[in-house]
């Protein structure tokens, strides 16, 4: 052991040495010598006394350093500086000679060691040489890894430790800055008594060995880091194969529908060009043929001047004639509106044929009336053409002469020899333009009104998108959505894109930021522009304006992005509905905003309805869960009760769903660290949970809940008997369950519940500490929902067995497949540490999710009653007693449970078994918390001053705990003045172990109870000190003494009155300080302490009284002196004037000076150095 121990320290003092630790290693020298270990404080000695390293002329005039001036220490290290180049220079020359020295002796060495042959030598040399080989070999390792360097910190501060060097650990825990010893991270390095396995395991070690496993070291770490390498590289480059395959089929519809699109109007143009030929030679035709009707109309007016008797029978033969030519013309137009149809251009030259007709009626039959303006009023050109064609209608229309009158005319002007001198006459005697002058004037004017009517559309919409821009910053913003029918018919009618794209934009920016109702309407607005412009303009123009508002600093201004991505989406192409506008969900579902996330996940549950595959289902379902997993409750809520049924409806992967639930679940828990690093304890099977993963852990129970009527409606639709699938909406029967388990039936979708989810479940229950009762009530609440579901047989045959395996006892099997039978079995513990976590973890589960159920009522009572009662009374339950305990406490949270239990519980009270009561008594302990002052009042008090009354000591004491936890939970007056009443009946024993039971269990009590009961321990207190005890029993006296301490420091942290602490509370102190030998150290100097502020100055004494509402510190004494008293002094002058000047004094919150004296009690380094700064603080 000597030599063993010898070499440990030599490990140890050149490891100080080596990483430069001097202050340790001058700590662990003076431990070794005073510890008489001079042999192994040789080098340490050896070190510190080297002139070289410390200079004897150095040293002494540190010691004689008093003030050092700026200038010299400048000096100093100026010549410190040239000193310590030189020194490294020939450091560097010596490191040279050392390396070309240890190559010769190597060489020589090796020369010597072939060269002898005696195996005698070599057996005894070859110790030696292995260990010179190793450090030769070792000595190319580099430099310290900051993982190494810790291990090895760690492994020297635990032999420190263990030698018993403390001071010297103390040295070398300062020394070390850069790291935290404390905590020993899980390495393969830790091991109990680090450094002698380190020694060992080098001593039996090869060179081979050792330099293998640091090559594969290194070489892990960096194929380590090339694997997560190509592994980021694999993700960047599948998440942008993703988008660009999404984008190539953007592209390629739309250049293919544009080529489409293209073709149509190339077939378009060249249909109206053939139109447009066609249209002009029928121009040129009907030109012909009116030029041939003027001049036969003319060759038959200069007929008229022959012979006047010939005027009737010309007359009539022209009236012929014009009926005649105006059938023609009839047939004629009625041929060139069948064209009309395929020649837009000429809609204006020609119209419908009701109006013609109408017309035709003015022409035959109201012939008195003028025509032409009729025909120009009703249309303009077709009144041009009547005019240029038909001569006679104007010559016999209304308000044109008599054939008489025109004769009459004919021969009173002889001139009237021509077309336009006839015409003139004419026109004249109407008070008209000439014929042909007017008819070219109508037609010039027709033609300019038709292209008015062209134009008047588009300028007008021109026109209102030039003015919307500017019009609109100029509107309230509660009145800017009464110009959306104006943007929009600008947007659907402007023909340049860029123009309806700046629309388009003023659209979604016409309000800075929307509320819902403004939404809304935008919304709508937008609904009703995708269904007229259709799914190519949607696509183009409408939503890429909507998804530019994604990064808006404004939350208001992204919900019009999620909302459109589910309304628009119906007016889209379905190949962009699962890629483009995925992708814009996926984005909404990261932002920052809750209301955004919430209405992404609404809108995705729009739009999986219109996907036109479930090629995405992957993708969906992890956005999914997600969305389950989000910090926010609404966004969970909305995800729950929209997104969830839509993808288990849209995808039909409901075994998928659930397969990814419960591997969530579990490894929310499995990846956070257990409650303890003590290999094979309960605690290292159990994890500390963070609210990340506790929050994580508890929604996805909510969803394995959500999702529990599609298990139940799949087991039914998938049962493979006709009895089971023709009763739908029934619970499983006992002899549908015997058929099954025959095993002859594949039934995966009955078999999911009790085969993967109730394991599971057990599992992940079996990770959870006692204090995480909320995680517990949502998996009991799932249960009882599974036994409502499924029914009383499924409950009785399935999941009762499996959870009474699961704790650890015998149950019937037969209804479960043999292949599931073994499954089951495998769930019962097998190792001791096993029972006590099922008793733990799972039996709570039993007793209120699976025994809890209404119809197991009678079932839960027996097994209670068996497992308080029986086996406590066969004296076998022992061990897991407090786990039987918090289990029956979990099921106390149930107000339904109470009266059962506080039944078991009398019973137990009033057996005759001692070890029963004592766990009555233990039990009224835990449950405590969980009950209302009623319940107090009439179950636990009455049954707590029965066993109080009880004659075993034991019991007793037991009793006393419980009294002290109801005074902690419960401050009604009734329960108080009971529970001071009992407490005086324990004293009046006298008994010691009494003494300290009341004082213990009351101490515990006094931050959460009444100042009556304060008032009563104190008293108490004070009575005890006065009683004084044989000096003999020094640990009687100790054990009061601390009881004591305990309670007077507990009592210093609360409000106490004037008078307690004058009569009570200062005299108890002194009694105590009066026997100092019984006294702990650490509780003297806290007594004395509280001493000094509660007996100080007046004014110190009655901020103590005052407490929080003066807010006065608690160190008065030295600014104000310590002469006052505050026994006979109290006067209710002084409280009132510090009042009235609060602003002379700081005012500290009341918990901070509770803080401080709660923390005086075991920190005497920081009561010292609190008590120094508080009597330095000025007031």
């Amino acid at each position: 052991m000597d030599v063993e121990r010898s070499s440990l320290c030599n490990c140890v003092v050149n490891f100080l040495l080596e990483e430069n630790y001097l202050l340790t290693a001058f700590e662990l020298l003076h431990e070794l010598l005073d510890d008489g270990r001079d042999a192994h404080a040789i080098r340490l000695r050896e070190f510190f006394a080297d002139p070289s390293q410390f200079p004897p002329d150095q040293i002494s005039r540190f010691n004689a350093l008093r003030v050092a001036d700026p200038q010299s220490l400048l000096e100093e290290k100026q010549a410190l500086e040239e000193k310590m180049a030189f020194c490294e220079y020939e450091l560097r020359l010596a490191q040279e000679d050392i390396t070309k020295l240890k190559t010769e002796l190597q060489k020589k060495s090796e020369i010597s060691a072939n060269e002898l042959s005696v195996p005698n030598v070599e057996s005894t040399k070859g110790g030696l040489d292995i260990q010179r080989q190793k450090r030769d070999s070792f000595s190319d390792l580099g430099p310290l890894k900051d993982n190494e360097r810790c291990d090895l910190n760690c492994a020297v501060k635990e032999y420190l430790l263990i030698a018993g060097y403390r001071l010297t650990a103390m040295t070398f825990y300062e020394e070390v800055t850069d790291q935290n010893l404390e905590e020993w991270q899980e390495t393969p390095a830790r091991v109990p008594d680090a450094l002698r396995h380190y020694y060992y395991q080098y001593l039996s070690s090869t060179t081979e060995a050792a330099e293998e496993k640091i090559s594969m070291i290194g070489e892990n770490e960096s194929l380590r880091q090339a694997n997560e390498n190509l592994i980021n590289a694999k993700e960047v480059l599948l998440r942008s194969k993703d988008a660009a395959e999404g984008q190539v089929v953007v592209l390629t519809r739309t250049v293919e529908a544009l080529q489409k699109d293209l073709k149509d109007r190339e077939t378009q143009v060249q249909v109206l060009k053939q139109s447009l030929e066609l249209q002009r030679e029928e121009l040129n035709e009907c030109r012909a043929e009116i030029t041939s009707l003027k001049m036969h109309i003319e060759g038959s007016l200069s007929g008229r001047n022959l012979a006047a008797a010939d005027i009737d029978h010309v007359q009539s033969q022209i009236v012929e004639r014009y009926r005649e030519e105006m059938k023609l013309l009839q047939q004629e137009l009625e041929a060139l509106k069948a064209k009309n149809s395929v020649a837009p251009d000429f809609l204006d030259l020609v119209n419908s044929k009701e109006e013609f007709r109408e017309r035709e009626e003015v022409v035959d039959i109201h012939e008195d009336k003028d025509v032409l303006p009729q025909s120009v009023d009703s249309q303009p050109g077709i009144g041009d053409m009547l005019v240029s064609r038909s001569p006679a209608a104007q010559a016999f229309g209304d308000g044109a002469p008599k054939p008489q009158e025109v004769l009459q005319d004919t021969i009173i002007n002889p001139s009237f020899e021509n077309h336009t001198s006839n015409g003139d006459s004419v026109a004249k005697q109407n008070g008209e333009v000439p014929n042909d002058v007017s008819g070219i004037l109508t037609n010039s004017d027709d033609l300019n009104g038709g292209a008015v009517a062209e134009k008047t559309g588009p300028e007008t919409i021109q026109i209102l998108a030039d003015a919307l821009p500017k019009i609109v910053p100029y509107v309230l913003i509660n009145h800017r959505e009464e110009l959306l029918p104006l943007i929009m018919c600008a947007i659907e009618r402007h023909p340049d894109s860029s123009t309806r794209d700046s629309l388009t934009h003023t659209l979604f920016n016409l309000i800075k930021r929307p509320d819902e109702q403004q939404r809304r309407i935008i919304m709508d607005a937008c609904v009703t522009l995708a269904k007229n412009v259709g799914e190519m303009r949607t696509e183009t123009e409408l939503l890429p304006q909507c998804w530019e508002q994604i990064n808006h600093m404004y939350e208001e201004r992204r919900l019009l992005v999620a909302q459109s991505c589910g309304e628009l989406g119906e007016f889209v192409r379905p190949e962009i509905r699962d890629s483009l506008i995925l992708s814009i969900v996926q984005q909404l579902v990261e932002d920052s905003a809750t209301i955004v996330r919430e209405a992404a996940a609404h809108n995705l549950t729009l739009l999986l309805p219109l996907f036109p595959n479930t090629d995405k289902y992957f993708k969906v379902e992890e956005v999914m869960f997600q969305l389950v997993c989000d910090p926010s409750g609404v966004v969970v809520e909305t995800t729950l009760k929209e997104l969830v049924p839509a993808v288990v409806t849209w995808g039909k992967k409901l075994d998928h769903v659930l397969r990814v639930l419960l591997s969530h679940t579990l490894s929310s828990a499995q990846r956070c660290p257990p409650l303890s690093g003590v290999e094979g304890s309960v605690e290292s099977h159990l994890h500390v949970l963070g609210e990340r993963e506790r929050w994580n852990i508890d929604v996805l129970l909510r969803m394995l809940s959500e999702m529990l009527p599609f298990v139940y409606q799949k087991a039914i639709e998938t049962c493979p008997l006709s009895s089971a699938s023709e009763s739908t909406g029934t619970v499983f029967s006992s002899s549908l369950l015997e058929l099954y388990s025959e095993g002859r039936l594949e039934w995966p979708a009955f078999e999911w519940m009790h085969a993967d989810c109730l394991p599971d479940l057990i599992q992940l229950t079996c990770l959870l500490p006692q204090k995480e009762d909320n995680l517990r009530n949502r998996t009991t609440k799932f249960l009882l929902s599974v036994s409502e579901h499924f029914g009383d047989s499924y409950l009785t045959h399935i999941m009762l067995p499996i959870f009474m395996v699961a704790v650890g006892d015998d149950a019937d099997l037969k209804y479960f497949p043999p292949i599931a039978r073994t499954k089951i079995k495998g769930l019962k513990p097998r190792t001791a540490v096993a029972e006590r976590i099922a008793t733990m973890c799972v039996l709570p589960l039993l007793l209120a999710g699976v025994l809890g159920a209404p119809s197991k009522r009678e079932q839960l009572a027996e097994y209670l009653r068996r497992l308080l009662v029986q086996e406590t009374g066969m004296g076998s339950q022992t061990k897991q007693e407090t786990e039987i305990f918090c289990a029956v406490r979990f099921l106390c949270t149930s107000e339904e449970h109470h009266a059962m239990i506080f039944g078991i519980l009398w019973e137990m009270v009033v057996s005759s078994h001692v070890n029963m009561k004592i766990s009555a008594a233990n039990l009224l302990k835990v449950i405590v918390p969980y009950i209302d002052a009623k319940v107090a009042s009439t179950h636990v008090l009455p049954a707590l001053v029965t066993l109080g009354s009880d004659q075993n000591l034991n019991v007793k004491y037991a009793s006393i705990d419980a009294f002290g936890a109801v005074a902690q939970h419960f401050k009604n007056d009734m329960i108080v003045d009971k529970i001071r009443v009992q407490m005086d009946a324990f004293l009046e024993d006298g008994s010691h172990e009494a003494t300290i039971a009341v004082v213990r269990a009351l101490g515990i009590a006094v931050p959460h109870t009444t100042e009556r009961l304060r008032d009563y321990l104190l008293s108490k207190i004070f009575h005890f000190t006065t009683i004084p005890i044989p000096a003999n029993d020094v640990i009687r006296r100790r054990e009061r003494a601390n009881a004591f301490c305990e309670s007077i420091r507990a009592l210093d942290t609360t409000d106490l009155s004037a008078t307690s602490v004058r009569d009570f509370l200062i005299p108890a102190i002194q009694n105590l300080l009066k026997d100092s030998d019984a006294l702990d150290p650490a509780h003297k100097e806290g007594l004395e302490i509280v001493l000094k502020e509660r007996s100080g100055g007046t004014l110190e004494a009655i901020s103590k009284v005052m407490g929080a509402h003066l807010g006065l510190p608690s160190s008065m004494t030295s600014f104000f002196g310590e002469g006052g008293l505050l026994g006979k002094k109290e006067s209710a002058e002084t409280p009132v004037e510090q009042a009235e000047s609060p602003k002379s004094v700081p005012q500290p919150p009341m918990e901070d000076t509770r803080f401080r004296r709660i923390m005086r009690g075991n920190f005497t380094d920081m009561l010292r150095g609190r008590s120094k700064s508080q009597e330095d603080q000025p007031l």
